[in-house]
């Protein structure tokens, strides 16, 4: 597959090998402002998963590009802790002598930092980047060090990044109706029900997943994600003010929100906050930075740290949103299978790459229609790659899929009407026993996910086991969640619900999430599968209880050359073969004959 088109995705490293002169920068710039340590998140100002370019501190001072670590420069010693997706991942991107990767399972950054800061040293830290409640457990860790935690008042990274990347400024636009299935108007009475039911007087949105869903506008400030970065304050009581960056704003949108709220530029967030006197505010745990707090309480206001209510609102899909997202999955899944069919033909010849693998999926992608991004940059592993959970291709990474190997492909992409998410892992040539073993104990924990019923009031937590049980039976387990939840044409990693052990937000009809557990043997394979899958109401015949259960979303046929069918118990064999049946009806017409070919081989029953 050849196109010229701009691609959306990149595979330059990020140049970790300068990482000893930019900490060597970032400490002198510390003694100068009489610092001892600095604290550096993988964050922007909203503690977004995917932040734009200026933004991107982490990687340009280490070298690591994951979406969630912190790294503690001190003088003397730093370290870069990082959970289960990333322990693999990281030491291969940082400079190991220069930088201790920590799991965050031995140690948070707090018990770090608690243990190496050291009495009366002085550790700094940006106040746009971490959270109240991230404050306060920086504030008892130094204490328990002996030492002091000191905001600052401008990032010192930030001086020392020579062409640094300009703050995004990209168009946005309207979200219409037609997909967002609710008018901003309804949506903002809806948030000022909540604000008063929670005795709040206004509400600062910091999360700009949030400012897009309740103002029903997009944006393209960050890759993967349409946001429009900014904030919004939303009173319990007349009009709304909307903060954006200096990008242009669509005429339709503006007159949209013409009768609901005011347009300010960015820069006049700090008068708006100022207006807040004597207000009680409610800023978001999770995405309100302590910045914003000191702000509204130096303005007279009190501050109400709690959750967002949009967040809740937005995770619950409407009928519009859900048929989007099922649009959307056919669209996408009728592309994966062309981009499956062909890793077929290429796999065999030995020609095939990881990153000649990303482009062509985005190529399928493209030509199937209304693509606008990857959800995601496309995880495509072969080998020992794939044992990394996140793994993320570079040109010096890159390797060929040869004959042995699984292969690995974790993808998505964003369509106006809906957001994908699927992993699909691959045999090239000759699977080993242990290879279908492992597979098919994956494979049965994602069927179990997927047939699960349940009472109104699970949670996550409650059910995440359900995929591990298999994999436990043989003594093993994986060491990410289960699942995580989706936005409509918004994140891929959305909020608050989620499979997890630490999944605590009960699932409710309406909601999307992944399904997607998985094996990694460090150094030799990794295998994941995943689908999304739709929470729906469940009625049982004579049942006492309202019972819940799922729709799976995502179409396109599991590698049955790594099922071993002998371990599959009746009711999984049969749930495999009607959801592979219906994947062929469904994508079958979308296909070429020689696509539809393939898919009939793909999709047959597995006997046995």
């Amino acid at each position: 597959m050849t196109d010229p088109r701009p691609r959306f995705q990149t595979f330059d490293d990020p140049g970790h090998r300068k990482g000893a002169e930019r900490i060597a920068a970032l400490r002198a710039a510390l003694r100068e402002a009489g610092l001892d340590g600095f604290v550096v998140p993988r964050a922007d100002e909203h503690q977004s998963e995917y932040v734009p370019a200026n933004a991107e501190r982490l990687a340009w001072l280490t070298g690591f590009t994951g979406s969630a670590g912190t790294a503690v420069i001190l003088a003397d010693t730093a370290a870069l802790i990082v959970d289960g997706r990333y322990t693999l991942q990281a030491p291969s991107q940082v400079e190991t002598g220069l930088v201790t990767v920590v799991p965050l399972a031995e140690h948070t950054p707090e018990a770090w930092i608690a243990q190496h800061l050291g009495r009366d040293k002085v550790l700094g830290y940006d106040p746009w980047l971490h959270t109240p409640d991230g404050v306060g457990r920086l504030e008892r860790a130094t204490a328990r060090a002996g030492g002091a935690l000191r905001a600052l008042p401008e990032n010192p990274i930030d001086a020392c990044w020579a062409g640094r990347p300009k703050p995004p400024a990209a168009p946005v636009t309207a979200h219409p109706e037609a997909l967002s299935g609710e008018a901003a108007a309804d949506k903002l009475a809806r948030v000022r029900a909540a604000l008063a039911a929670d005795s709040c007087d206004a509400l600062v949105i910091s999360d700009p997943h949030n400012l897009a869903w309740a103002f029903n506008l997009r944006g393209g400030d960050v890759g993967h994600t349409p946001l429009a970065l900014g904030y919004a304050i939303v009173p319990r009581e007349g009009r709304a003010r909307l903060f954006l960056g200096s990008g242009d704003i669509a005429p339709d949108l503006a007159t949209a929100l013409d009768s609901l709220t005011e347009i300010a530029p960015r820069g006049d967030l700090d008068e708006g906050l100022a207006s807040l006197s004597g207000a009680r505010v409610r800023l978001d745990g999770a995405t309100g930075a302590v910045a914003l707090k000191e702000r509204i309480e130096a303005a007279g206001g009190t501050v109400d740290v709690g959750r967002d209510p949009i967040t809740a609102m937005k995770a619950v899909k409407n009928a519009a949103e859900i048929a989007g997202t099922r649009a959307a999955h056919l669209r996408d899944g009728a592309s994966v299978v062309r981009f499956l069919a062909w890793v077929d033909r290429q796999a065999g010849g030995g020609g095939l790459t990881e990153i000649a693998a990303v482009e062509a999926l985005e190529d399928f992608r493209a030509a199937g229609g209304d693509l606008r991004d990857v959800s995601f940059p496309t995880i495509s592993g072969s080998g020992p790659n794939g044992a990394i959970v996140h793994y993320r291709v570079t040109r010096d990474t890159d390797r060929p899929v040869r004959p042995g190997d699984l292969f690995l492909v974790d993808s998505g992409a964003q369509y106006p009407d809906g957001t994908t998410d699927i992993t699909r892992t691959l045999a090239v040539g000759a699977p080993s026993p242990e290879m279908r073993d492992r597979y098919t104990r994956v494979l049965q924990g994602h069927v179990a996910i997927a047939r699960a019923v349940f009472p109104r009031g699970t949670t996550g937590a409650q059910i995440d086991s359900f995929a591990r049980a298999p994999l436990w039976r043989a003594g093993l387990d994986f060491d990410h969640g289960t699942g995580h939840g989706v936005g409509a044409f918004l994140s891929v990693h959305e909020g608050p619900q989620r499979i997890a052990k630490t999944g605590t937000v009960a699932l409710e009809p309406g909601m999307i999430l992944s399904n997607e557990p998985g094996y990694y043997a460090a150094g030799r394979y990794g295998i994941r599968i995943e689908n999304l899958v739709l929470v729906e109401a469940r009625p049982i015949p004579d049942g006492e209880r309202p019972m819940l259960g799922f729709e799976t979303l995502t179409l396109a046929p599991y590698d049955r050359r790594l099922i071993e069918t002998e371990l599959l118990e009746p009711g999984d064999r049969a749930w495999i073969d009607a959801y592979h049946a219906r994947v062929r009806e469904a994508l079958g017409p979308l296909l070429d004959g020689e696509t539809r070919g393939w898919l009939e081989a793909a999709t047959a029953p597995l006997g046995g």
